[in-house]
């Protein structure tokens, strides 16, 4: 009897990042073992449980739980929606939270900082890391915003009516598809290194409430983005180069 497509034992030549694409509920065990499915989303998962050192078998045992039982009413397919719908989906739900969360978790990192930093001086490179990542991440979603979704828009709406793409909108995805995803790749490596900075996220035996908070905060902040990021390289990047093949 031949294997389906995604059975567990075919997994491992699947990328990271079709995997999640498919079934985002994956999405929890790559975070568990430290495994990139958004910036790295396009290696092959046993690729990357070898980056990563961990067991390939138990990794897919692990995906293979997360996705035992029917998904969730509430959780959309989104490879089935218009790169429109993805675009006002990304905008209204992951553009509105860094918006509204950024300055408060930058905030909370300097005050940690001025408070613990003569016995952790970890926190003075995790607050200069996070500081100047919100500040690119900011410029990235405004330029996103004016420029590159109303162009993908544009150019959806001329491919459905079966017109040609506009050169103009059709140069800027272009540029859009590699520019993007390597600012992807810049956001990325700086929560890498908030995480390693902060071990973990493991609170340090004199934590006070305020720690707490903004290691929580931090952590679901890359939870996030995490998501955007997985939404926009493995879904939109590639729809956007499809309109333009």
């Amino acid at each position: 009897m031949t294997d389906r497509p995604d059975t567990p034992a075919d997994l491992r030549t699947q990328t990271v990042g079709a995997i999640v694409t498919r079934d985002y509920r994956t999405a929890a065990v790559f975070e568990r073992y430290g495994i990139d499915f958004c910036c790295g989303g396009d290696v092959a998962l046993g690729d990357a449980c070898v980056a990563a050192r961990v067991d390939l078998e138990r990794v897919q045992k692990d995906l293979a739980h997360a996705t035992a039982t029917a998904p969730a009413a509430h959780d959309d397919d989104v490879t089935s929606w218009t790169l429109t719908q993805l675009i006002d989906h990304i905008d209204a739900a992951h553009h509105t939270y860094v918006r509204e969360n950024a300055p408060r978790i930058g905030a909370l990192a300097r005050k940690i900082e001025q408070v613990h930093g003569a016995h952790h001086p970890e926190l003075a490179e995790i607050s200069a890391v996070y500081s100047a990542m919100a500040a690119a991440l900011m410029t990235h979603l405004d330029e996103e915003e004016r420029v590159f979704f109303p162009a993908v828009k544009r150019a959806e709406a001329a491919t459905r009516a079966g017109e040609a793409v506009d050169p103009a909108d059709a140069d800027t995805l272009r540029t859009g598809v590699g520019q993007l995803a390597a600012e992807h790749d810049e956001v990325g490596g700086a929560l890498h290194r908030i995480r390693d900075l902060a071990m973990g996220y493991a609170l340090p035996p004199d934590a006070c409430a305020t720690y707490d908070l903004t290691f929580r905060s931090l952590r679901e902040f890359e939870a996030d983005i995490h998501r955007h990021v997985h939404l926009e390289n493995n879904i939109l990047l590639p729809g956007m180069a499809a309109l333009i093949a």
